[in-house]
């Protein structure tokens, strides 16, 4: 047996508190009676009083809440396996993590807004590959490919800024670790894609002169400019970034190369924005009517929903409680 929503199953505890009050009140209220009159006056004065009808009540409909709760919570029991065909293309986000993605134009700063728009991303994906690089002045692959979007999503929880100690922007060590990185899938049919996400700030060696080489590889690039035009200043945890004159650095976007390799290799630029970083874009315009291979096809668990049971008979319960007058008939009448 397992729950589709187990956490919530927390809200059974708050029944404990309900049920308290609910009883408390009720116990309050024969207190009152009691002080109006004794007990043996009651069935005279008040001849329709049933504590006990009130009781069950109370009682009905607390289970009625828990079960509706255990409803929501979806337990599902019983199995069966089915055969699922995998389709999908490989994807590498070439993520940039040097200390101008600390710039706050974009808030709270470039690379959480980065970091945010690729775990939007992996929503968008069904079967596709993605792996992750994190550059600066250098770059490493800080997880291979993979469908296992869990996994993904904890490698990137872990990149930070200064996460590649060489710093600086090097786009060409970005893209060219990041056409490595194909080369450690198994050969495939399908299309290649790198995202690009960078202020545009570069460093290094041209990236450019990747341009034959992707072409070659049949590798789209989209590129997604991270940072406003009018740039802003980079705060660290040490104050704000200075250069060797000690002046303020200030770090605006670049958007020249990212644009034109992203053009160039068929792919094309998205300048990001507050509340549209232009990831879901990319992959709605441009990834999603790429090729996809069949791959193999795996067994997949389905478990049968049991909500309905629960459901049902709390629904049952709620008619019960509502069927049940709270005071007794008075026999002597009429």
């Amino acid at each position: 047996m397992k729950w589709h929503n187990p956490d919530t199953l927390l809200w059974l505890f708050a029944l404990i508190p309900l049920l308290i009050i609910t009883g408390l009140l009720l116990k309050r209220r024969v207190k009152l009676l009691h002080k109006m009159a004794e007990r043996g006056l009651w069935p005279v004065m008040l001849p329709t009083l049933s504590p006990r009808r009130q009781r069950l009540k109370n009682l009905l409909r607390t289970l009625a809440i828990g079960l509706a709760i255990l409803a929501l919570a979806r337990p599902q029991w019983g199995f069966n396996w089915e055969e699922v065909k995998q389709r999908g293309l490989s994807i590498i986000v070439a993520l940039d993590t040097s200390k101008s993605m600390l710039a706050q134009d974009i808030k709270p700063n470039r690379l959480q807004q980065a970091k945010w728009g690729i775990r939007d991303l992996i929503h968008e994906l069904n079967g596709d590959r993605i792996g992750l690089v994190a550059f600066s002045g250098d770059a490493f692959l800080q997880c291979p490919a993979t469908i296992d979007y869990a996994a993904f999503t904890m490698m990137l929880d872990d990149v930070y800024a200064g996460i590649v100690p060489v710093g600086g922007t090097d786009l060409f060590q970005a893209l060219e670790e990041s056409i490595d990185a194909f080369e450690k899938i198994e050969e495939t049919q399908s299309d290649k894609v790198i995202i690009l996400i960078s202020d545009g700030e570069g460093h290094g060696s041209d990236p450019l002169a990747l341009l034959p080489r992707l072409k070659e590889e049949d590798i789209r690039v989209f590129a997604i400019g991270v940072g406003t035009k009018e740039g802003d200043l980079i705060q660290t945890s040490d104050g704000f970034v200075k250069d060797e004159q000690g002046h303020v650095v200030k770090s605006a976007l670049n958007e020249g190369p990212l644009q034109r390799i992203a053009t160039e290799t068929g792919g094309f630029y998205v300048r990001s924005a507050p509340g549209d970083f232009g990831l879901e874009r990319v992959y709605q315009q441009g990834i999603a009517e790429l090729r996809r291979e069949e791959r193999e096809s795996r067994m997949t668990k389905n478990w049968t929903e049991r909500f309905q049971w629960f459901l049902g008979t709390a629904i049952l319960l709620f008619v019960f409680e509502a069927a049940i007058s709270p005071v007794k008939w008075n026999r002597s009448r009429g």
